[in-house]
């Protein structure tokens, strides 16, 4: 007899397929292709299509502990099959499923329940028990919401009909999350791919080395740089570390930096991509969908508390070099000119792209599809240190980009979840009720309390997830407590960003930590110490707003000057450093009077505080910069105090 292989088939030919399909549907809706075509169908029919995909390949390319494998188990495979059918024909009769909705039938009770069954399967293996966790929490409420004492009580839901809810409808599941997920997010993801393997995240870290790595201390400044501008495109900032992290962290480390501080500056200059204009992590998107605001007002708003988050980090990276005399990172590497001669091609898409969305003011997904061609087009042409696009690579791009969707997709269908059972249960409106009810009018609390609850929830989720739950949960109530809607939700997004340098659970952090071999929990300490400026830009932009152009331009000019001027005091004093070494009675001073010339608009008449203290502080820069001249040594050491 012959024996039997069980071992389980190979499926890198069915994931390439799948993942190619997902990115090939996704351009096809965005150019209007099935409308042309004569075919009417709902954008839920799109997501559910995609969602399918998503749900197939989350049990076919991935183990049970969340592990990539090329081979499916037997298990999973029949659970992929009866996913991406019953999701599938969702996606085909879902106009006949909402027409007959009301009434209840049994079609709709399986659909709602293998998605939210295969979702939060899907959640677990792919994003861990965080987010798995707190979805389930909400569905336990729904099933006993009822039951709930107090304010908190809810509608009563019986199981059928909490998954008929949840895993259908318009309103849950295929909401606005999931809409912008795979409608805009997916797009930029391809037009990120497209840039990575034309050569861009090789011409980003040239690009940053030439212009800063001469600098005093600027093998940190190539990582600051750097991480920021391909953090911005990414979209995840622990992908970001592990993959800049590999190459800037030794380089720190080379220079002088500690290993600690080494994984510190990594891990906070990533997660500052994700608040950086253009795309910040899919969240601008996001957000303009919740706002029903246009793309370029969340963008517009985003750029100087972005600017102020770099400006610390630049900052300190600078002043520790000079306290323990870290010199240039090499005084061979190429020049700016150089850098860009041989890769000026890039700046045809990114052209492109700022035109279409800044100029003609396009929507998100033609812009980006529009600079895609152009990286196509000229990555085909011109390549970049021996990197370039090529039909091969052209195919992986598709592959890679469905593959990194799969999580992103995930992610978002659950946070419909929650947004559908706190619409449902009406517990929306109580958590907003109780949380300012529990302040009363001390508006300086409840800010408090929110960005501690933002650090909580967003521990261990992705930028998306993270402000997908922060804006169904806390921001409701810092908007009825009087807070400007954009600036409560860039409030939230910073905070919940905040989770990836916050310990215990700061993966930013833990990620560089692996890199650098050092204690975890320590470097995520050091990181809070890098990143302190992103605990009180929030506050600022809060006090505000015409940090964020919500006022005349003279404001949004003054603002931002007294801010600048506090945050790089306070990096002063928490540095030490100020052309020469500080004691400490003076670094406390110069902490306070930063704080004071910070526009806090929260204390009463502090703004007779804020000019008068950033006077003082540029005189004492002016003071500082004119002893540090004359006491500055002829030659510096390229390694300093290095200590772990």
């Amino acid at each position: 007899m012959t024996a039997v292989d069980d071992t389980p088939p190979r499926v890198g030919w069915v994931v390439a397929g799948m993942t190619t399909l997902m990115v090939v549907a996704c351009i096809l809706w965005n150019l209007e292709v099935p409308t042309r075509l004569g075919f009417a169908l709902l954008s839920q029919q799109y997501m559910a299509f995609q969602l399918a995909l998503a749900l197939g390949l989350t049990f076919i390319r991935f183990t049970y502990t969340g592990a990539p494998s090329d081979r499916a188990g037997w298990v999973d495979g029949a659970i992929a099959l009866i996913v991406l059918g019953v999701v599938l024909y969702c996606a085909a009769d879902y106009v006949w499923l909402l027409r007959e909705q009301p009434y209840r039938p049994w079609q709709i009770t399986v659909v709602g329940t293998v998605i939210t069954l295969a979702v939060m399967e899907g959640i677990r293996r792919r994003t861990g028990w965080m987010l798995f966790t707190i979805v389930a929490i909400f569905l336990v409420y729904a099933l006993f919401a009822d039951q709930v004492p107090g304010r908190l009580i809810g509608k009563e839901l019986s199981p059928v009909r909490l998954v008929q809810y949840v895993g259908f409808d318009p309103n849950a599941v295929f909401s606005t999350p999931l809409a912008v997920g795979t409608m805009i997010v997916l797009v930029f993801v391809f037009f990120g791919q497209l840039l990575f393997a034309a050569g861009g995240g090789t011409f980003f870290t040239d690009l940053a080395m030439a212009a800063t790595g001469r600098a005093r201390g600027g093998s940190a400044k190539i990582s600051v740089v750097g991480s920021a501008l391909f953090g911005s495109i990414s979209g995840s900032a622990v992908s970001n570390v592990v993959t800049t992290g590999v190459v800037t962290i030794p380089l720190m480390q080379r220079g002088g930096y500690n290993k600690r501080d080494s994984g510190a500056i990594e891990a906070v200059a990533s997660t500052g991509g994700q608040l950086t204009p253009p795309i910040m992590g899919a969240a601008a998107f996001l957000m303009a969908e919740f706002l029903d605001i246009s793309y370029f007002t969340v963008a517009g708003a985003a750029v100087i508390p972005a600017a102020l988050y770099y400006l610390s980090v630049f900052t300190q990276v600078d002043l520790i070099a000079g306290r323990d005399r870290i010199a240039a990172a090499d005084d061979e590497m190429r020049t700016v000119g150089e850098v860009l001669k041989e890769g000026w091609h890039f700046a045809v898409p990114f052209g492109l792209l700022l035109v279409a969305l800044f100029w003609w003011r396009w929507d998100p997904e033609d812009s980006a599809l529009l600079a895609a061609v152009g990286i196509v087009a000229v990555g085909f042409l011109r390549g970049y240190r021996g990197e370039r696009l090529t039909p091969r690579t052209l195919g992986r791009v598709f592959v890679d980009t469905g593959l990194s969707m799969v999580d992103l997709i995930l992610v978002v269908a659950a946070a419909g979840f929650v947004i559908g059972i706190l619409n449902i249960t009406g517990l929306g409106f109580a958590l907003t009720l109780v949380l300012v009810d529990t302040v009363g009018s001390n508006l300086v609390l409840l800010v408090m309390i929110s960005a501690v609850i933002c650090i909580i929830l967003g521990m261990g989720m992705p930028t998306s997830g993270v402000y997908v739950l922060l804006a169904a949960l806390v921001a409701p109530s810092l908007v009825e407590a009087g807070i400007n809607q954009l600036s409560a939700h860039l409030f939230i997004l910073y905070f919940g960003m905040m989770s990836m340098i916050t310990p215990p659970v700061a993966l930013a952090a833990f990620a560089a930590a692996t890199i650098t071999k050092d204690d975890p929990l320590k470097t995520g300490l050091a990181a809070m110490r890098v990143g302190w400026a992103a605990f009180v830009i929030p506050f600022l932009f809060v006090a505000t707003p015409a940090i964020l152009f919500d006022g005349t331009w003279g404001e949004a000019l003054s603002a931002t000057a007294l801010a600048g001027i506090g945050v790089m005091a306070v990096t002063a004093g928490i540095v030490g450093f100020w052309g020469r070494d500080l004691a400490l009675w003076i670094r406390v001073a110069v902490v306070a009077l930063g704080l004071a010339a910070m526009p806090f608009g929260f204390l009463p008449k502090s703004e007779l505080l804020h000019v008068p203290a950033a006077g003082v502080l540029v005189a004492l820069a002016l003071l500082a910069f004119a002893l540090g001249r004359r006491n500055t040594p002829k030659t510096e050491t390229t390694t300093g105090r290095k200590t772990s």
